[in-house]
């Protein structure tokens, strides 16, 4: 073993909230390191410096939802008058490489500002010896002991595989290989009704490949009921099949390849089957907590979760070791908080603020084939929390400009302001679904957690003509009963 070595702050995890926090805290003049270790997804796909958002998560994601959406631009261009071949076919070793090649830039990018800001960086795999301290192994068996005055777990989480499924493991893939599948995973069948396997099954469908959506019970649970409906009818219109109410048991290859997968309809207690070229398993993620060696560290973990317990301060059941991002319990799943949760907790840590992280009113976006943003509460939870006779939902079915001349459907473009109905009728939450829905919730999300009220974004003067403008021009309650159909330019 090397000797050991000390630093004011060691960070666990080298992804957004991991870095975010090590180069603040460096900027901040305290001495920092950070370890990182990537262990190859069942099927062998690795990656570098990072994350799951910069490798397989929401930049790839982002990249390949554009791939697609510029698809659907080909197929209105004619309207335009742009004279465009009938049938464009679409490469995805291209995009593949290109969306690769520009991660691989940003984890060259990562490892640059680490050296900058004089962070340590090591690439190893770190479990606690005790509460100060922790032990790195390297790929080839190296170890190296490391000791800090502070430590920070942001270990993130992986995709979970299910584990009663024969065939599950040694036939499916997860986001964390698609990404980099360096041949197109043809027809597809996508488990899970989470995010994550909507986003993929929107982008599949939009690059041409046939892609089934398999569905145990409700889409995109935690999110608003009536908005999840309509991202689900818009992919469904646009060509993704749904399996609703079915679970896989059993995924098998055959000669030619292909996977012949079984599934249960549960209601009739009927079983079925397909084939496929790809199964992609998108059924919830696992914190990347059981092989830190918590237990010695004295850290606290939801033995459901497997997720670490932590306060307002990010802090675990150990004083000077904290937690931030998908590994803490009960934080949303997002880059940005990380990031600032991250940012915050270095600030602290040096002394030179005492704000805390505010979980309330984190505007997020769906990246489906048409994005769905929110921000606040859905109205199944503000419903839950005033009762229904104190709150006022005012909603729209609008249509685009650029889909008129295209002949687009627009009959899933909605949008609806969840408000207390007591004047000056406070805004709960913000739920937009139509093109660009994370550049306008992003707008509105400022309005709201300064605490906008519906008559004030009412006095906000739209741009015209824009989607964004339609928020400020809602003027149909839900409980009038009136058509919320926008007519007029």
């Amino acid at each position: 073993m090397e000797g050991r070595q000390d630093y004011d702050v060691l960070v666990i995890g080298g992804g957004s909230g991991g870095l975010a926090c090590a180069k603040e805290a460096a900027q901040l003049g305290k001495k920092v390191a950070v370890v990182d270790y990537v262990e190859p997804s069942p099927r062998g796909t690795r990656w570098g410096l990072g994350g799951t958002c910069v490798n397989v998560g929401c930049i790839p994601k982002k990249l390949m939802h554009q791939a697609a959406l510029l698809g659907d631009m080909i197929r209105d261009a004619p309207h335009y008058g742009w004279e465009v071949p009938q049938q464009v076919p679409h490469d995805w070793r291209k995009m593949a490489e290109a969306v690769q090649n520009h991660v691989k830039s940003l984890n060259w990018g990562h490892r640059v500002q680490l050296q900058d800001r004089k962070v340590k960086y090591f690439n190893i795999k770190a479990s606690f010896v005790n509460e100060h301290m922790v032990c790195g192994v390297t790929k080839g068996g190296k170890e190296t002991l490391l000791s800090a005055e502070h430590i920070v777990i942001a270990t993130g989480g992986r995709p979970r595989y299910p584990t009663n499924i024969e065939g599950a493991l040694e036939y499916g893939i997860t986001s964390d290989d698609i990404f980099w599948l360096k041949e197109s995973p043809g027809k597809t069948l996508v488990v899970g009704a989470s995010y994550v396997a909507l986003e993929c099954a929107g982008f599949l469908t939009g690059l041409g490949l046939d892609t089934t959506v398999m569905i145990r019970s409700i889409p995109l649970r935690g999110f608003d009921q009536q908005m999840s409906s309509l991202v689900t009818e818009h992919m469904a219109s646009h060509g993704t099949q749904f399996l609703r109410g079915c679970t896989p048991s059993r995924v098998k290859k055959l000669p030619d390849g292909q996977l012949q997968v079984t599934w249960k309809d549960l209601a009739s207690g009927r079983e079925d089957m397909g084939t496929f070229d790809t199964v992609l398993w998108a059924i919830g993620r696992v914190p990347e907590t059981r092989s830190l060696n918590l237990e010695k560290a004295g850290v606290n973990t939801n033995p459901n979760s497997h997720k670490i317990l932590v306060d307002a301060q990010e802090a675990t059941s150990v004083p000077h070791i904290y937690a931030i991002g998908d590994a803490a319990e009960g934080r949303p799943e997002l880059t940005p908080t990380a990031i600032m949760a991250g940012r915050l907790l270095a600030q602290r840590l040096c002394g030179q603020s005492s704000d805390l992280m505010d979980y309330d009113n984190v505007p997020t976006t769906v990246f489906t084939p048409l994005e769905y943003g929110c921000v606040g509460l859905s109205e199944e939870e503000a419903v839950a929390r005033h009762g229904e006779e104190h709150v006022e939902v005012y909603h729209a079915y609008y249509k685009p400009l650029e889909f008129t001349v295209a002949e687009r459907d627009s009959s899933q473009c909605y949008i609806k302001m969840v408000c207390l109905r007591e004047p000056p009728q406070l805004v709960l939450g913000l739920h937009f679904l139509g093109p660009n829905a994370g550049e306008v919730t992003q707008g509105f999300a400022l309005g709201i957690k300064c605490g906008a009220s519906y008559t004030q974004v009412m006095r906000t003067v739209g741009i015209h003509p824009t989607c964004a403008e339609e928020v400020a021009k809602l003027r149909i309650a839900k409980r009038s009963g009136l058509d919320p159909t926008v007519t007029g330019c």
